[in-house]
């Protein structure tokens, strides 16, 4: 027989155990909080052609969130004209903003009326979480680039991109951004580059034109991205493992004394 005062003490150890359980299971789980993509800058260009007026735009992408990639991006160019009607409207489906990395995009539209204001908007990403750490996405290397103006006041960008993974890359995006001496957005053009493997780098070739008159060009950065609207592409290169940095065995042959050794038994004596 368990005497009374026993008896209490169990009952109300008891009741404890159920308030606890009962107040553990009512909380929720903190939810990571996601930081939304930001348009860290943009800019447009609108000049007179056979069809109406060209309207050429660029800008950049940030994403804050260091293991999450931003996925199903679609910006909206929207143009009015000088009484607020709007003329132009495109939606441009962006490809995947990498895990704490910035997309930059180009694009083109033709109005037939002449847009005083040209403004790009976005809609918010869904988030997923890459499957490697940050350092595994490695960026692709741009080799021997040059940016030449042509006699029509465009440039041409030329150069070579390579691929730091094993796995080669069936598409590859090639975006060049056009900037002053003091560093602003003056416009930017986009190309394609197929089967990029490690060690063979292609050429690209791509125009910018449509800059504003008197625009000099002092600064030409040039990236080249995954193609696509989720990251799955830039996720097969990182798990398929980056070409090691040192791949030819040294031809020269190794010290007789190792001359490290020798300073530190000379430095004890």
């Amino acid at each position: 027989m368990i005497p009374r005062s026993r008896t209490a003490s169990l009952l109300a150890l008891g009741a404890l155990g159920a308030i606890c359980l009962s107040g553990c299971s009512s909380e929720k789980r903190p939810v990571q909080e996601l930081k939304p993509l930001a348009l860290k800058e943009q800019v447009s260009n609108i000049v007179k052609s056979a069809d109406g007026y060209a309207v050429t735009w660029a800008g950049v992408l940030s994403n804050a969130n260091p293991w999450h990639f931003g996925e199903h991006v679609v910006a909206t160019i929207v143009g009015h004209d000088d009484k607020g009607t709007e003329v132009v409207r495109m939606d441009q489906p962006l490809d995947a903003v990498p895990p704490g990395g910035s997309l930059a995009f180009t694009g083109q539209a033709t109005s037939v009326e002449k847009p005083a204001k040209v403004t790009i908007q976005y809609r918010p990403a869904r988030w997923r979480m890459a499957a490697r750490i940050p350092s595994a996405f490695q960026s692709f290397p741009i080799t021997r680039s040059q940016t030449l103006r042509q006699k029509d006041g465009s440039y041409l960008i030329t150069g070579y991109v390579g691929n730091p993974y094993q796995m080669p890359a069936s598409s590859l995006v090639v975006n060049a951004l056009l900037r002053d001496k003091a560093g602003k957005l003056l416009g930017g053009g986009s190309t394609f580059v197929d089967d990029v493997k490690a060690g063979s780098p292609p050429r690209f070739i791509l125009t910018v034109s449509g800059l504003p008159a008197g625009a000099t060009v002092a600064r030409t950065d040039i990236t080249a991205r995954t193609w696509g609207s989720t990251g799955r592409p830039y996720e097969d290169l990182a798990l398929a493992g980056a070409v090691p940095i040192h791949t030819v065995k040294p031809v020269t042959e190794p010290f007789a004394v190792d001359r490290s050794t020798q300073v530190v038994n000379e430095h004890k004596q």
